[in-house]
């Protein structure tokens, strides 16, 4: 049924494509082409589909709280990828793209991923995008506040209006001492003996804010590794974030994180 239905589709898109160069000034009241093409296919009774993997992007600067605040959804695309900052300090926007990319060699599924943990004995939050970044915070913030897309972005506007967003944000800190420590995938690669994915993710040194709090702090971490298995099955099954734990560590400056599929009743556990 559905490919019988996809030539229909695309007759619809090609009508409408003809439709806004004869008639491109019926809508001058909507801006950009995507406004257009909406309003055109609403005219014909075809419904606009919204799917959550696709990524509009209608943003400028860092993606890096958009990604980190992805949904429980395989990552299809990234629209307007020439007006974002690389998604990789210190690399150009391609070069930072292929990098992505290098995970999902070993777990394409899990690619952008959120799961969620808590270091309890230094009380902090971890928050991990699987291949992507991983941001570890002073403090026990909420999952409900870490799922939440950070606004390291401005909107297509470049103004810094919160409301202008067409879902929930969050800002990027609270309080100066809560600044997250940012570390970016460095390497991917498969263990054959442990039968397991390694990822480690480096710091991105850049300067945080003065803190007076005598709680530990994760300046001290200069790598992150995380372990996991690959997960095919992912998405079908009913779908669910993975679970997060930290691992004990002999190394200094090196914290372990297990990441993958939760156990029976296994909640994030505060």
């Amino acid at each position: 049924m559905i490919l019988k239905q996809i030539p229909i589709f695309f007759k619809t898109l090609i009508d409408c494509m003809f439709i806004l160069v004869i008639f491109l000034y019926r809508y001058p009241g909507l801006y950009g082409s995507d406004d257009r093409m909406q309003a055109c296919m609403s005219e014909l009774n075809v419904p606009l589909t919204k799917e959550p993997g696709f990524h509009q992007n209608d943003v400028y600067g860092n993606l890096l709280g958009l990604l980190s605040g992805h949904q429980v959804t395989p990552l299809v695309s990234l629209h307007h990828f020439d007006v974002i900052d690389p998604i990789f300090p210190g690399m150009e926007r391609v070069e930072s793209l292929k990098h992505l990319l290098e995970s999902t060699k070993y777990d394409s599924a899990s690619l952008i991923q959120q799961s969620i943990c808590y270091d309890t004995k230094r009380e902090w939050s971890v928050l991990v995008s699987w291949g992507f970044a991983i941001q570890i915070t002073r403090g026990i913030l909420s999952p409900r506040e870490l799922e939440t897309p950070s606004r390291t972005f401005v909107n297509w506007y470049k103004v810094l209006d919160f409301t202008a967003y067409a879902f929930n944000t969050r800002p990027v800190t609270h309080h100066p001492c809560q600044a997250p420590f940012v570390f970016y995938i460095n390497s991917t690669r498969y263990d054959e003996s442990r039968r397991q994915i390694i990822g480690i993710y480096s710091v991105h040194r850049q300067r945080q804010p003065k803190c007076r709090w005598k709680m530990a702090s994760p300046e001290k971490i200069h790598t992150v590794v995380v372990l996991k298995h690959e997960d095919p099955d992912r998405w079908l099954r009913a779908p669910r974030k993975d679970c997060c734990r930290v691992l004990p560590s002999r190394k200094e400056g090196v914290m372990y994180l297990w990441v993958g599929h939760c156990g029976e009743n296994e909640v994030i556990e505060v």
